[in-house]
C-alpha cells in the first residue's frame, strides 16, 4: 500500500494556493499529503512557477517530507489521485472584468457569480470542468474531486447532472466566514458554532445556530440587528442590514443576499465604482499583482497576511478541512454543496443545494433541513430555476435557455435588458465559449 495521499490542484498558479499549502502543512500529521501536484496552463506558467517556488520553501521550513510538484500536464497530474481539488479562472482576471463592466455599463449589477457576470463564468467554466471529470473517470476514478471554483453552485449541479464521477463536493467559504462571524460577536472559538445551513451556493440562510449545542438563533438575530456583526467576506460591500427587515427574516443571511435583498443600493454603490475604475475585479487585479510581487521574495517561507484581503480568504482551510474528514471518517458537520437526495423539501432530488451535512469515508451525508421557510423559498426556487437553465445553456450551447435564464433573474430588469446583456457579454467572451459558435 503507498504511504500517503497524492492531491491535485488545479489552477495552482492561483494567489490562493500558499493557504491551501499551509492547510496542508497544519493537519500534515492526521492528513499526511505525500505529494502535491499544481497544475496549471500555459498562460498561467509564471504564476504556477512563483506559487510553486514559496509552496515548496514553506513545506521546507515546516520540515514535513511532502512533495511539490508542477506540471502543464494535467493527466500526468492526475493519475492515480486520491483528491482533485479545482479552483481555475477561464479567461483570468479579464474575463471578469468585462462580467462586470459591461452590466454596469447598462446599469445592472455586474458580479462575478450573481446575474449575467455569474451566468458568463458558469458558460466558460462548465465545459472546461467537465473536461476534467472526464479525465479523472479514466485517471483516477475513485478520487473526490472538490470544486472550489466559482459560481461553485452551477459547477456543482452541472457535475452532478453531466459529470462521470459521482465523488463530487460543492466548497464555498461564504458559510465558514458566516460561522466565524458569529463566533466573533459572541467572543467565542468558532469551534464552538455550529449552524443549520439551507439554501444553494451565495444563496444559503443559517436557519439555526447554536453554541456548544445550545440554540442561540435569537440572540444572533438581535445583535445582527443591532448592527454587531462584522465583514463576513471581503468581497461584497456590507452595507448594514436594516433591523426590522433582519429581525422579520429569523434566519441569518449570508453577504450575497444582499445583492437581492439591498439590489438598488447594491447597485449604486457599484455603480460609482465602476464610474471610477474600481469594479471589484478591477481591484482584485491590482491586489493579485501585489501578492505575486510578495510571493516573489526568495526569503519568504510562510502564507502573507496579506492574502486574507482576497475575497475566498479561509476557502483553502475549508478545502483542507473537508479532505481531512473524509480521510479520517471525523463524522463531523460541515456546510457544502452536495446533490439534494431530500436534504430540502421541494428542490428536486438531483439538483446540487448548500447544506450542512455529516463528513464520512464515504463523503458527506446531507442534512434534513425540512421545507426552507415561505420567506425564502421563492427566491431560491427563482435562483434554482436560473441555475439549471444556465447549466442547460452551457451544455447544449443554447442562446434561447441562456436568454430565458438571464430574464427569469431578479438582478435584470427586463426580457429586453437580457438580449442586450447576452449578446454583448457573448461578443465579449467569444473565444472562452465555442459551444455557441
Amino acid at each position: 500500500m503507498k504511504k500517503g495521499i497524492k492531491i491535485v490542484t488545479i489552477g495552482g498558479g492561483s494567489s490562493y494556493t500558499p493557504e491551501l499549502v499551509e492547510g496542508f502543512i497544519k493537519r500534515y500529521n492526521e492528513l499526511p499529503v505525500r505529494e502535491l501536484w499544481l497544475v496549471d496552463i500555459e498562460s498561467g506558467k509564471e504564476k504556477l512557477d512563483t506559487v510553486g517556488e514559496l509552496a515548496k520553501r514553506m513545506v521546507k521550513k515546516a520540515g514535513i517530507p511532502m512533495e511539490i510538484k508542477l506540471t502543464l500536464d494535467r493527466r500526468e497530474a492526475l493519475k492515480d489521485a486520491d483528491f482533485v481539488t479545482t479552483q481555475l479562472r477561464v479567461g483570468l482576471l479579464d474575463s471578469r472584468i468585462k462580467d462586470e463592466r459591461i452590466p454596469l455599463s447598462h446599469g445592472v449589477i455586474g458580479q462575478e457569480t450573481n446575474g449575467a457576470g455569474g451566468m458568463f463564468k458558469a458558460f466558460r467554466t462548465i465545459p472546461v470542468i467537465l473536461d476534467i471529470d472526464k479525465d479523472m473517470s479514466e485517471l483516477c476514478p475513485n478520487a473526490w474531486l472538490i470544486n472550489f471554483t466559482n459560481p461553485a453552485g452551477m459547477i456543482t449541479e452541472a457535475l452532478l447532472r453531466y459529470g462521470r464521477n459521482k465523488k463530487v463536493i460543492g466548497l464555498c467559504n461564504v458559510p465558514l466566514g458566516m460561522e466565524k462571524a458569529v463566533a466573533d460577536m459572541l467572543e467565542v472559538e468558532q469551534s464552538r458554532i455550529t449552524m443549520d445551513f439551507i439554501g444553494l451556493n451565495h444563496m444559503v440562510f443559517g436557519k439555526e445556530i447554536y453554541l456548544d449545542g445550545e440554540k442561540v438563533t435569537d440572540k444572533v438575530m438581535s445583535s445582527i440587528a443591532e448592527g454587531k456583526m462584522g465583514s463576513i467576506v471581503k468581497n461584497v460591500k456590507d452595507l448594514g442590514w436594516n433591523p426590522e427587515f433582519i429581525k422579520a427574516l429569523g434566519m441569518m443571511p449570508c453577504p450575497y443576499h444582499r445583492y437581492y435583498f439591498q439590489k438598488g443600493d447594491m447597485l449604486e454603490d457599484e455603480l460609482k465604482e465602476f464610474s471610477k475604475g474600481e469594479t471589484r475585479a478591477e481591484v482584485v487585479k491590482r491586489l493579485e499583482n501585489d501578492l505575486f510581487e510578495l510571493y516573489k521574495n526568495v526569503n519568504l517561507d510562510i502564507k502573507p497576511p496579506q492574502l486574507e484581503k482576497r475575497g475566498g480568504a479561509y476557502y483553502s482551510d475549508a478545502a483542507c478541512r473537508l479532505i481531512n474528514s473524509i480521510y479520517n471518517n471525523k463524522g463531523d458537520i460541515q456546510p457544502v454543496d452536495v446533490r439534494n437526495n431530500g436534504a430540502i423539501e421541494g428542490i428536486d432530488d438531483d439538483s446540487a443545494v448548500e447544506v450542512s451535512c455529516i463528513i464520512t469515508k464515504d463523503g458527506p451525508k446531507p442534512i434534513a433541513m425540512g421545507k426552507l421557510p415561505i420567506l425564502a423559498n421563492g427566491l431560491v426556487q427563482t435562483i434554482k430555476s436560473f441555475e439549471r437553465l444556465v447549466v442547460e445553456a452551457a451544455i447544449e450551447g443554447s442562446y434561447d435557455k441562456a436568454l430565458i435564464a438571464l430574464t427569469i433573474n431578479p438582478l435584470v430588469p427586463s426580457e429586453k435588458m437580457a438580449k442586450i446583456l447576452l449578446d454583448e457579454l457573448l461578443i465579449a467572451h467569444k473565444d472562452y465559449l465555442p459551444q455557441f459558435a
